[in-house]
């Protein structure tokens, strides 16, 4: 009798848990309005509840027969859908980056620089890069705090003896008037997009008009392994084009496909929370040796924090410039 109830108190753990995920993929993705979608959900917790119960209490023979079939069937339906290329995306995710690599030239498409007066005002600008990587000069990590102090959206900057940036982001591709949602990207309810921009535009937006909090942190690098981060996103870049892939708020992120592509180059590097905390990815980067230890973290932050400075930029400024003055380069 205790090692039946034992085991119905787990069956009834795993059978929440199902339940519940399943609850959460029905109402995010089933193909339907709002409110459909939230009665299928409900009806999916309430089916399964029964079933427990019928199985617990009653000791019916069908309850789990009945659960393994519908479970059977939610995955099926689960592992059907596919990221897709051919949506009605918003503006400033609507092209695909995507490059060519010859020697030490690079030929980014559909580089982004807009310019931002709003969130739905902007002038919308794709355009075509050429990159020398033999005059790569540095790179930097950029953090925009938009949620408290554990989660920041990451970026890397790519800095060119001429003065010149590039910023390759990972991020969500949302559809057209679609709303960003961390629940939503545990659920396939947004495609994976790779973009590389002008710093004018995709960290101005973030502190100019969405009044996020961002912080650039200079990473000491050599210039190979500059050149073959700068590299692999390429690669990743070009990879997305010819199979979209899906967002995963925890697997598939801004920071933990950051960490993929710095692994290449530096096999030693620690997997650690902090790379799904976001927001102290510094103290991973200065743990790691990544980050210049003639400061410590406090410091980098002190220094690093532009927000102010971006704010005070106007269109004809050289921003890049301006957001980094009082930042000592990495050494």
């Amino acid at each position: 009798m205790l090692l039946r109830g034992a085991a119905g108190l787990m069956a009834g753990a795993l059978l929440f848990l199902s339940g519940g995920w399943g609850a959460f993929a029905l109402a995010i993705r089933l193909p339907a309005p709002r409110l459909p979608r939230l009665v299928v959900a409900g009806m999916w917790m309430m089916a399964c509840l029964v079933a427990w119960t019928a199985w617990m209490g009653w000791r019916a023979g069908w309850a789990l027969p009945g659960l393994a079939i519908a479970h059977a069937l939610l995955l099926g339906w689960w592992v059907s859908i596919r990221p897709r290329n051919d949506r009605i995306w918003a503006d400033d995710v609507a092209c695909l980056l995507h490059g060519d690599v010859r020697g030490s030239h690079v030929v980014l498409h559909n580089v982004r620089d807009f310019a931002w007066r709003g969130d739905d005002d902007y002038d919308v600008r794709w355009e075509r890069r050429e990159y020398d990587l033999d005059r790569l000069r540095g790179v930097d990590a950029i953090l925009s705090y938009w949620a408290g102090q554990a989660i920041a959206h990451a970026m890397l900057s790519f800095a060119f003896d001429d003065g010149s940036h590039v910023v390759f982001s990972v991020e969500i591709r949302r559809k057209r008037d679609e709303a960003f949602s961390e629940i939503g990207g545990f659920f396939r309810q947004f495609e994976l997009v790779l973009i590389a921009a002008e710093e004018r535009d995709i960290v101005r937006v973030r502190t100019n008009v969405r009044g996020e909090d961002a912080y650039v942190f200079p990473l000491r690098m050599t210039p190979d392994a500059m050149r073959s981060l700068f590299v692999s996103y390429v690669a990743a870049a070009n990879d997305l084009h010819r199979a979209p892939r899906f967002y995963n708020t925890v697997t598939s992120n801004c920071t933990t496909l950051v960490y993929r592509m710095a692994k290449r180059i530096d096999g030693a590097l620690p997997f650690d929370v902090r790379l799904l905390l976001t927001g102290y990815l510094p103290e991973y980067l200065h743990d790691a040796g990544a980050l210049d230890g003639r400061f410590g973290v406090d410091t980098w932050r002190q220094l690093g924090r532009v927000t102010a400075r971006a704010k005070a930029t106007g269109p004809e400024d050289d921003f890049s410039a301006a957001i980094r003055r009082g930042i000592p380069p990495a050494r």
